[in-house]
């Protein structure tokens, strides 16, 4: 069968091959080619993935749920992995239950423990690894307020969708990839962040790779102070890392009160 990035392409969960090579799987127990390899076909040996029925006319193929967790094997990062999970659940193409079926019933499974908590914030609506660090590792890790994600709203008469709103202190933070200063994306999302100030009264931080992730405790005292301003009464907590830039401050507080 046709596999992993050859089987998401038909699939739709790519638009275009990331590669030259044309990925096919074969039963775990055979050699195909071990002693004439065949060039630009990529052979992977496994007995977890099924075939898609698609009738006599397709090539056969995984299952879509099959591929993604295939190609979350062969991930050589996790947040790699979970972009395979984000981008076809986003895309609708599979639900998070078919993923949680199929990851129940393999029996070697990189990163399980993971996985499963990284499919409950997929069904939530964290639909790429950056934004899954920024809920993980800015939000949760130092007390935040819990956003709601993928907040479908009105505004100027056009719907839009936030990546994270905060209703009652009327923030939205919105997570931008590192091609996205490269796009036209940029100036539409700009003039948007003024409708949205302008009609709605509401603050809009946009954050990139660094801010979730080498500076992500300085990111969250951002925002604590954002949310205080809007009447938030609860006290962020620092995330154990020894920099915290919450624990710091937290710390220059209790000195000045002795």
């Amino acid at each position: 069968m046709l596999s992993h990035e050859t089987a998401a392409e038909l699939h739709g969960i790519i638009d275009k091959p990331l590669g030259s090579g044309i990925h096919v799987i074969v039963p775990a127990g055979r050699r195909p080619a071990q002693h004439r390899p065949v060039r630009g076909i990529i052979v992977h040996r496994s007995d977890q993935s099924q075939q898609q029925f698609l009738g006599p006319f397709n090539l056969p193929r995984t299952r879509i749920e099959d591929t993604v967790l295939d190609l979350v094997a062969a991930a050589t990062t996790f947040d790699q992995a979970y972009g395979w999970i984000a981008r076809s659940v986003s895309r609708k193409l599979v639900t998070v239950e078919a993923l949680r079926e199929v990851l129940a019933a393999r029996k070697r499974v990189r990163w399980r423990a993971w996985l499963n908590d990284a499919l409950e914030d997929a069904a939530d609506g964290v639909y790429s690894s950056l934004e899954r660090r920024y809920v993980r590792d800015v939000e949760r890790a130092h007390g935040l307020p819990k956003s709601e994600h993928q907040s479908r709203s009105r505004i100027g008469g056009k719907i839009q969708y936030r990546d994270n709103w905060y209703p009652e202190y009327r923030v939205v933070t919105e997570i931008d990839g590192p091609d996205y200063h490269q796009n036209e994306r940029v100036q539409l999302d700009k003039d948007r962040d003024n409708v949205n100030l302008a009609l709605g009264d509401v603050r809009t931080h946009r954050f990139g790779p660094v801010a979730v992730t080498e500076k992500a405790c300085e990111t969250a005292a951002l925002l604590a102070a954002t949310f205080r301003r809007n009447g938030w009464d609860g006290t962020p907590y620092p995330c154990g890392r020894p920099t915290c830039a919450i624990g710091a401050s937290q710390a220059r507080t209790q000195r000045r009160r002795r």
